[in-house]
């Protein structure tokens, strides 16, 4: 076999490994790897506007397209760049790998021009995070990051390339990629899991995002009609019931008013599956310390406030499968009497009572409007938690919401990363008016890719949160007001539509004439 240089073998490793599209932007260090790049005729090379905006990105495609994404930058300021994509991938538990230039080896023991140490800048936000010092051992550590990145609970890997190994000649060993091995409990682990719900009048079933990455909707869905009792699910795990499925309970984790406490708290069993804690720790919601029953790929972190006393790891699908062959007692019973579902409902706004331009409204035209692969991306604000509560998707793994780092900027570079796993789905982006100017230059990348999708601006010249928060506190707010540009000015400067919005009907007709164009289209909506 001929020896290939170092960046020709890298990309016939990421093309081993599946990879369509690296989102980044090239620098000195990695003009090496971007000649390699456009030899490829199964990856495109995506050149952001920001390093930001390509974590962001990969990390939606890795959600999406159930593979890691991939991103790159160069040394220094183009690796601190992606740190905060790299983290919420980390945190919301996204595959994602990342390639990054370094300066040469002999350049990292002096003080050294846009030096910084990469490995340990990532290390605290990431699986695995490594730089190659012999470059023989990139097959092996290109197949280990991918690999990493992918296994539960999935995260970010960062792979560091020194400048000075980038063109070196070395043999061309791309590594095979297995499936990853499903693990399953033993018989009598599940027995005696089932002991422990015969035993117990009241559970209450915990759903979170765990569920959607196992793939295991439908074998949830049986789970719960052989035991009839009530559901909940956490901000990233919505849609894995239907709106109208009688045991319903909508979205838990809140701060504030978070109406389905009062139902967990009258359970005597909590069967928490797939639950990343990351989203709410148990002390918010099992202030009782009410008994656990764990199903998940890794094990419990036990503690007071999350007393285990039955435990299921593996494969989530196949562990509830083999649940419900156990013949399931049914369990029927309603918090409160029944009434708590109704309260729930009325609360989140669940349905459209009247006809006034709010976030909830829109939410429901929304709903209303969209077909059940459509895709909706929150970025974090106060609307996050309007579509957390009030939003019903018809189908899991349809609503991307941030909720481990929960950082402002994801929605616009998310949704490019959602077209482009998904380029037949409709996706719709709610961003508020901060974190749309945090990463608003990817409209660009957008528009030069020739995507479609709908960008709606809830546009009120504050952090609203905050706003709400601080007033609450101190009953005033400082420094969380600002002012913005013209959005439809601004988005005629991309080279894309844009509506300015101030009542519902006509809002209602713009998102209509949107979702039938193959257009990026901005609407603002004045709030």
């Amino acid at each position: 076999m001929n020896d290939l240089k170092v960046t020709d073998v890298l990309v016939q490793c990421l093309e081993n490994e599946g990879v369509e599209y690296i989102f980044g932007i090239v620098g000195k260090e990695t003009l090496d790897f971007a000649e390699s790049m456009s030899k490829s005729e199964q990856i495109q090379f995506v050149n952001v506007r920001h390093e930001q905006g390509a974590a962001f990105m990969a990390d939606v495609y890795g959600r999406l397209a159930n593979k890691p994404g991939v991103c790159t930058s160069t040394l220094g300021p183009g690796a601190a760049n992606l740190l905060t994509g790299i983290a919420s991938a980390q945190l919301d538990h996204s595959p994602v790998v990342a390639i990054v230039g370094q300066a040469g080896l002999n350049r990292q023991h002096p003080e050294s021009h846009q030096f910084v140490d990469i490995v340990k800048l990532f290390e605290p936000v990431t699986k695995w995070s490594t730089q190659i010092l012999e470059s023989q051992s990139l097959p092996t550590t290109i197949r280990k990051a991918f690999r990493t990145a992918k296994l539960e609970k999935p995260g970010s890997v960062v792979v560091t390339l020194p400048e000075n190994l980038a063109a070196q000649m070395i043999p061309n060993k791309p590594l095979p990629v297995p499936p990853i091995p499903d693990l399953v409990p033993d018989m009598e682990a599940i027995k005696y899991a089932v002991r422990l719900i015969e035993n117990h009048l009241k559970p209450f079933i915990i759903v979170g995002n765990g569920v959607i990455r196992q793939d295991a909707g439908d074998a949830l869905l049986s789970f719960i009609e052989a035991l009839d009792v009530p559901v909940t699910h956490s901000f990233m795990a919505k849609g894995v019931l239907p709106k109208d499925h009688r045991q319903q309970y909508f979205t838990f984790g809140f701060n504030e008013q978070d109406e389905v406490l009062v139902g967990l708290e009258e359970a005597d069993l909590l069967i928490v599956i797939g639950f990343d804690v990351v989203e709410k720790l148990p002390k918010d919601w099992n202030p009782k310390k009410l008994p656990v029953f764990h199903i998940d790929t890794v094990p419990a972190e036990v503690n007071e406030y999350y007393p285990v006393q039955a435990e299921l790891v593996g494969n989530i699908k196949k562990t509830l499968e083999m649940l419900v062959q156990q013949k399931l007692p049914h369990k029927t019973w309603a918090p409160s009497g029944g009434g708590l579902q109704e309260k729930i409902k009325t609360a989140y706004q669940t349905e459209q009572t009247d006809s006034n331009l709010t976030i909830e409204n829109i939410l429901h035209i929304v709903e209303k409007c969209t077909n059940e692969n459509a895709i909706v991306i929150s970025d974090v604000g106060a609307h996050k938690v309007a579509i957390a509560r009030t939003y019903q998707p018809k189908k899991p793994n349809r609503t991307i919401i941030s909720n481990g780092l929960a950082s402002m900027g994801i929605a616009i570079p998310g949704s490019i990363g959602a077209k482009l796993a998904c380029p037949s789905d409709q996706v719709i982006c709610i961003t508020g008016d901060g974190g749309a100017l945090m990463n608003i230059s990817e409209v660009e990348t957008a528009k030069r890719l020739g995507l479609s999708f709908i960008i709606i601006v809830l546009n009120d010249s504050m952090l609203k949160l905050e706003v709400q928060t601080m007033n609450k506190m101190f009953g005033e707010n400082y420094g969380l007001t600002f002012g913005n540009p013209d959005f439809v000015q601004l988005a005629d400067s991309f080279g894309i539509k844009g509506f300015r919005i101030e009542t519902l009907s006509y809002f209602e007709k713009v998102f209509k004439e949107a979702l039938a164009s193959e257009e990026i289209v901005l609407i603002d909506v004045s709030i």
